[in-house]
Order: structure tokens, then sequence, then C-alpha cells
């Protein structure tokens, strides 16, 4: 299966922000992220179990730089050109504007993000 990222579809999109998300690829959700640094994803999570995401992520960072803060306290950076693996139990904060790939089981993932949309529409 060969997919462009102008062909993933436009799922969210606010100023600097926009996501792009492909459920069944190959049991995978495939999710090519533009996000402003200062993206905080902790409030969005409350409600799911330990208040943080339960589905695995494998990527790559094209651009910028994010970090993983997982539920036993332990943070890992990550910066453009690297490969990353994140497990399950995990919030995330944008450190510099970021441009990224991940892939995702989309079971878990939409699972997450029913619970990200309900948390976004309460702030609205």
């Amino acid at each position: 299966m060969k997919l462009k990222k102008e062909d993933i579809p436009v799922v969210m999109q606010a100023p600097g922000t926009v996501m792009r998300s492909q459920p069944d690829f190959g049991e995978m959700t495939v999710v090519f992220h533009e996000l402003p640094k200062g993206t905080d994803f902790t409030p969005l999570l409350k409600g799911l179990d330990n208040d943080s995401c339960h589905c695995p992520h494998w990527g790559y960072i094209f651009e910028g730089a994010f970090r993983f803060i997982y539920d036993d306290g332990a943070e890992e950076s990550f910066e453009a050109g690297d490969v990353f693996y994140a497990p399950a139990g995990h919030t995330a904060i944008v450190d510099e504007d970021v441009k990224f790939i991940d892939f995702s089981p989309t079971k878990e993932l939409d699972e997450v993000m029913a619970n990200v949309a309900a948390r976004m529409g309460e702030m609205a």
C-alpha cells in the first residue's frame, strides 16, 4: 500500500496545527502531525486510565522537537532525524514547532482520539 502525505485526510486544523490521519493502514493508523511549540496533550488525556495515552506509537521526526513523559515520570526528548517508539502510558509536549509521522494501532488510537475530541468539546 502506498500513500502520499497530501492524500492523507486532514482531521484537525487550527492555527499552526494540521493533523492528517489514515486509519486501517495495515491495522495501523498513520498520522502526519504539524504542531506548534507549547502544544501539551496532557489536558486532552484526562479521563483515560492514568490520564495518559494507552496507545503505542512508532514514528519519525522531520522537523522540530517534542518529548514524551511516561507514567513513571521518566521523560524522553526527540528531535529532527529521530526515529522513535513510545510505549503505552505517556503524554507529550511540543518543545519546538514539529512535523512528524507516526504509526499506531488503529483500535487503541481511536479510543484515545475519542477522548481527545470529548475534552476539546468541553474546552470550547
